[in-house]
């Protein structure tokens, strides 16, 4: 069994919270609390690289991800 290390973004909105994962590319999920937004994605991202090592698929490279701001007039 491997671990793997891969990036989040968790996002609140009215409803709960969104999380994607940048490396895995539609992989994301959503929950009612963050936790469970937390669950949802370390479960989505398991079935996500099963599937690709059950299709012998490659698994992308990881990447560093930085988050930063940008400043835009309107």
């Amino acid at each position: 069994m491997n671990n793997y290390h891969l990036s989040i973004v968790v996002e609140q909105d009215n409803d709960g919270y969104f999380v994607f994962c940048p490396e895995l590319q539609g992989c994301y999920s959503q929950g009612g609390t963050y936790e469970e937004a937390l669950k949802n994605i370390k479960d989505a991202i398991k079935l996500h690289i099963e599937d690709r090592i059950a299709n012998r698929e490659s698994l992308p490279k990881i990447k560093s991800l930085i988050l930063s701001t940008v400043e835009v007039a309107v």
